[in-house]
């Protein structure tokens, strides 16, 4: 919404189910310039705190949201404008878009964000998030060790926007029935017969940290499955890994233990909300969590070494492949690009740690979505 040179920020939308938020932090003070991407606050949602970057250019002239403030997605945190606009035409540009806000609620003008379904996969249920639609090839979002498909809340919706985008529950994960052999060969399989099931015959698939390892398998056994490959901090490029998450991650049964587990994920430890502590005890407390747990460390991370490295396989794809890896991550520690084929494109976030879809989303869906344009060509 813009009049002149008024820019109105607003609250974003972090995820599918993200209705309100709250503006924990200003990083930017009143009349600071600020740029396309800058943070100019912290924004703390029910699962995660995340910076806000800037979608706009100019001078910050308010702040109408407070700190501490608890807002619906879409309404007014901040105007921007040009120094020459007065304090009263940015009064009343607040007071017409409140005005308009407000109208619109009130007529219940709001989208229902789409949910997660089970469908049927070889007499296994498999929980998917099928969102978005376009021409072309569909994303497919694969997980890592102990999460699921909420690890793709920053990133599939805005990719949503011009393409279908599904995110998968790993066997052993989230809303998936948990019996599984957890080995590399077997969760490639399940996510093969995912898209048979779905009747996808080619898909862009971006995997992070074991779901890396999982698409790299997959494309050097169904080459033709896929049209490209993005991994996010993947394993399968490397021999070791953090035991102490992967273990720690498992024998945690409260949040005073499994706090400092979940940290390792983050360049900043502060992300770690009690939200995303309590969602992940109660999904070990479900029946046969655990078990599939250690099944998936024992044939994936045994001891802290990684079972599978694809690196010296991995100019045997045919599809393009893009890799980011946050410079700061504690748990797959990165590989060195000089070890892998030129060819690869491999970008390093300064500023994140294991998460980086979380911790830099704007900077890698920016990423990811030029990837697959230039794919497509």
């Amino acid at each position: 919404m813009i009049t002149g040179e008024i820019k109105a920020i607003t609250m974003p939308k972090f995820g599918l189910a993200m209705t309100e938020g709250k503006v924990a932090a200003w990083m930017k003070s009143v009349g600071a310039e600020i740029n396309v991407g800058d943070d100019i606050a912290d924004i703390e949602t029910t699962k995660i705190t995340n910076a806000y970057e800037s979608p706009v250019k100019g001078v910050l002239r308010r702040q109408v949201a407070q700190e501490q403030e608890e807002l619906p997605v879409g309404a007014l945190i901040a105007v921007v404008a040009d120094k020459e606009t007065t304090d009263a035409e940015i009064d009343q540009f607040i007071e017409r878009f409140q005005a308009e806000f407000s109208s619109d609620q009130a007529a219940g003008e709001t989208i229902a964000a789409p949910e997660p379904k089970a469908i049927d996969v070889g007499g296994r249920k498999i929980r998917i998030l099928d969102t978005g639609e376009g021409e072309g090839a569909p994303i497919v979002f694969v997980h890592g060790f102990g999460g699921d498909l909420n690890n793709w809340m920053f990133n599939q919706p805005p990719l949503a926007e011009k393409r279908r985008t599904i995110a998968i529950d790993l066997p052993g994960h989230g809303g998936s029935a948990k019996e599984t052999s957890g080995d590399l060969t077997s969760l490639a399989a399940t996510v093969v017969e995912t898209l048979e099931t779905l009747g996808i015959g080619q898909a862009h698939f971006i995997g992070h940290s074991l779901g890396g390892a999982i698409v790299l398998a997959l494309a050097l056994e169904k080459p033709a499955l896929a049209a490209s490959l993005t991994l996010l901090a993947p394993a399968g490029l490397g021999d070791t890994v953090n035991r102490n998450y992967t273990e720690g991650f498992i024998a945690a049964d409260r949040r005073k233990t499994l706090k400092p587990v979940l940290e390792l994920l983050f360049a900043d430890p502060s992300l770690v909300s009690n939200d995303m502590i309590d969602d992940l005890i109660k999904f070990k407390r479900l029946d046969g969590a655990i078990n599939a747990m250690q099944a998936i460390e024992q044939a994936n991370f045994k001891e802290g070494k990684q079972s599978t490295n694809f690196a010296s396989r991995i100019g045997e794809i045919k599809a393009p492949i893009t890799i980011i890896w946050g410079r700061q991550d504690q748990v797959v520690p990165m590989t060195d690009p000089a070890q892998l084929p030129q060819t690869l494109a491999f970008h390093i976030l300064e500023k994140s740690g294991h998460m980086p879809q979380m911790e830099q989303s704007a900077e890698v869906n920016g990423l990811i979505d030029t990837f697959i344009a230039k794919v497509n060509g």
